[in-house]
């Protein structure tokens, strides 16, 4: 990723979005779905939170993004 990975939903709405609005400036259709937000979440600080997972696909599908961004480039 060119920016910080995402540490909350926040950030990683923003990611999201800032890496979406690029795919479309360029016209770059064909990019999977992001990942959707967990609705499962106890709240209790689990080890191994769903929102872990979640952060780390958010990731993955950023630089799946970057790299379909750098081949059009």
């Amino acid at each position: 990723m060119t920016q910080a990975p995402p540490t909350d939903a926040a950030s990683a709405r923003a990611a999201i979005a800032a890496i979406t609005a690029q795919l479309a400036a360029r016209g770059i259709a064909g990019m999977r779905a992001p990942p959707p937000e967990p609705t499962t979440c106890c709240g209790r600080g689990c080890n191994g939170c769903v929102w872990e997972g979640y952060l780390g696909a958010v990731v993955w599908w950023c630089e799946d993004a970057q790299a379909l961004l750098a081949e059009a480039a």
